[in-house]
């Protein structure tokens, strides 16, 4: 990117935050804009225009000269005597850095809030990576809008923040995760079984007979971006700490981050957020055993949840139980043998789960689930059944001191973008009996 041609954004950066605070004086008070504000905003407007065309015509030349190099580069590759020349090119440090030129992640979010101040120039750093017509950032944003009314994170930093949110408890490295650059994605679906009435099945085949024909039944399933927002306040002490603010921010964003990508992946609603595994259709619930005391785990509970599971699942699956499940934990056994083996005794210890394993597979102790013998207090899901889509190098932040003007704070907002549903629409008949299994399953109320 030209030296002209940032100088150019910054200054319509400018005229659209000018324009900008003309209008949200008129919406503050619940107003019209007087005659005069509105003339002053028709000449921003203006000006704004002209400050776009100027953009056109110098990006319009940038590529220019850079066809034209290319062809220059190209006629002199060769020259006389059969002799190659020497083609020296030059390219932009900033533009490759995978920081954008930035220290660290405090050094970031310190240039991030400089530019919301009042008649700041924006650091021309921030534009890396967005559009040629960048402006800065707005109350509000769209898909149409490269920023989404914030800064993108310098690939480096957002890739931090992304491994810091995928931490020892996150669900979605469990998922089958795709990434994407658009906003939707649509996925070819098959719930036929080999033991059903449709789709490709095998037959056998007598000598001479002609073969039965079979096709597959497929469906559709269409993700579309959903937006996760983390809102962290900092006190303005902290701010003037870089080295503090790149220690502190990115772990409670990504914190942040985690949990609310859990809380959906598990229970979320579909309306404006993913739809859960465990609340929709395909969740199946296992009753208590008869006459089972009320505030009791038993062992059978647990081994009726692993039998609705689907062929193949079991290996794949993760227990999921609330804190105040595990003092039942501890005290259920088979024969002699416990089947709940905490940290320390199990063989890999921690790397196989921090909170053990129990009848062989990991335990998550996580608030997502219910309390003790409430119906959803022990989960047992198989996530490769969930589809996910996330937003490629997605992740965005900006700021704003309004918020919390009155404590001395500055809000910092970070965005990452997702969505998921479970690949199957219902349980899954089985080819004997009558208990449907399912990748998702629950223990009832006792």
């Amino acid at each position: 990117m030209s030296k002209q041609l940032r100088e150019l954004q910054a200054r319509k950066a400018t005229l659209v935050k000018d324009a900008r605070a003309l209008t949200d004086v008129a919406a503050a008070q619940e107003r019209d804009m007087t005659d005069e504000e509105l003339a002053a905003f028709n000449a921003l407007k203006a000006k704004i225009e002209a400050a776009s065309a100027a953009i056109d015509r110098e990006s319009a030349l940038i590529a220019e000269e850079a066809h034209m190099a290319n062809v220059m580069q190209s006629a002199h590759s060769t020259i006389s005597h059969g002799h190659t020349a020497t083609v020296i090119s030059v390219t932009d440090n900033l533009e490759t850095d995978p920081k954008h030129g930035f220290k660290t992640v405090g050094d970031f979010l310190k240039t991030v809030r400089q530019a919301q101040n009042p008649g700041s120039a924006i650091d021309e750093r921030l534009l890396i990576g967005s559009s040629r017509s960048a402006v800065a950032p707005a109350s509000f944003g769209s898909e149409g809008s490269a920023q989404d009314g914030g800064f993108l994170v310098p690939p480096q930093f957002a890739q931090e923040i992304f491994q810091l949110s995928l931490g020892e408890d996150s669900l979605l490295p469990l998922t089958d995760n795709v990434e994407i650059t658009g906003n939707t994605m649509a996925f070819p679906k098959d719930e036929t079984t080999p033991w059903g009435t449709n789709g490709i099945r095998a037959y056998w085949q007598g000598e001479a007979n002609p073969a039965g024909a079979t096709k597959p039944v497929l469906g559709l399933s269409t993700l579309r971006l959903k937006k996760l927002m983390a809102l962290v306040p900092v006190t303005d002490e902290l701010l003037d700490d870089t080295n503090a603010l790149s220690t502190y921010l990115p772990d409670k964003i990504a914190t942040s981050i985690r949990w609310k990508t859990n809380e959906s992946i598990l229970f979320g609603s579909g309306t404006g957020l993913p739809v859960g595994c465990m609340t929709n259709a395909t969740t199946v619930t296992v009753a208590k055993e008869s006459g089972q005391a009320a505030q009791t785990l038993l062992a059978q509970n647990l081994a009726k949840m692993i039998s609705r599971l689907p062929p193949g699942s079991f290996g794949k699956a993760v227990w999921i139980v609330n804190n105040d499940v595990l003092p039942a934990l501890f005290t259920l056994m088979l024969g002699n043998y416990p089947i709940y083996l905490p940290t320390g005794l199990n063989v890999g210890g921690i790397q196989v789960s921090p909170y053990g394993t129990l009848l062989g597979r990991p335990v998550f102790v996580s608030q997502h689930a219910n309390s003790f013998s409430a119906a959803g207090d022990v989960l047992l899901a198989d996530l490769s059944y969930y589809q996910t889509i996330t937003k490629a190098g997605g992740m965005q932040t900006a700021t704003s001191m309004h918020l919390y003007f009155d404590s001395d704070l500055t809000a910092f907002r970070t965005t990452f973008r997702m969505d998921g549903q479970s690949k199957i629409a219902a349980p899954i008949a089985p080819a004997k009996g009558n208990a449907t299994l399912s990748p998702f399953v629950q223990l009832g109320a006792r």
